[in-house]
C-alpha cells in the first residue's frame, strides 16, 4: 500500500556549530576519501590544542550547504558497497499500515519522497551463510572499509 505524501513543510537545523569547525582528513589507503572531522576549540587559558573528533553531522553543519530534505542524503557509500560485488539492489517495500501503528486518514506518515533502491546481500556473496552486519564482518576478512579510513588518535 502506498501512502500519498502530505503537503508538509520539511525543516532541519543547519549551519556551523559554535567553538568548532568542520575539517576533512584524507584517507590513509583511499586518498580520494575525505573523512569529516570536527576541530573543537578549547579555552585559550587551557594551553591545549583543539580537540579533533569524528563528525557525523553530514552536510547539515557546512556553512552555505543547500539542504533538500525531500531528496535525502547523497548515497556516498553506495558505489563502494557495490564495488565489493556481494550486494544487489532490490525494490524494497512501501510503507504499510503497521508501520504507522494502524492509524488512518490524516494521521498516516507519508512515504519518503526521495526513496532509493536499498541494497541487500547478493547471490555472489563471499560468505552467503554468514550474517554480515556492521564492521566486524569485513574486518574479520582484513577489509578496511572506506568509512573507517582515518580516525584521530585513540578513536578505534
Amino acid at each position: 500500500m502506498t501512502i500519498a505524501a502530505k503537503n508538509l513543510t520539511l525543516t532541519v537545523t543547519t549551519g556551523p556549530l559554535p567553538a568548532s569547525r568542520k575539517i576533512h582528513i584524507p584517507g590513509d589507503i583511499h586518498g580520494d576519501i575525505r573523512v569529516p572531522m570536527r576541530e573543537i576549540s578549547v579555552h585559550p587559558t587551557a594551553g591545549e590544542p583543539p580537540v579533533i573528533v569524528y563528525d557525523s553531522s553530514g552536510p547539515y553543519t557546512i556553512e552555505g550547504a543547500e539542504i533538500r530534505i525531500e531528496q535525502g542524503l547523497s548515497p556516498l557509500r553506495r558505489d563502494w558497497v557495490l564495488a565489493r560485488g556481494d550486494v544487489e539492489a532490490y525494490d524494497g517495500r512501501h510503507v504499510r499500515p503497521e508501520d504507522n501503528g494502524f492509524v488512518s486518514g490524516d494521521r498516516l506518515t507519508p512515504e519518503f519522497p526521495g526513496r532509493r533502491r536499498p541494497l541487500r546481500e547478493g547471490r555472489q556473496s563471499r560468505h552467503p551463510a554468514r550474517l554480515r552486519t556492521g564492521r566486524h564482518h569485513y574486518a574479520g576478512d582484513g577489509v578496511r572499509r572506506h568509512s573507517r579510513e582515518s580516525r584521530p588518535q585513540g578513536q578505534g
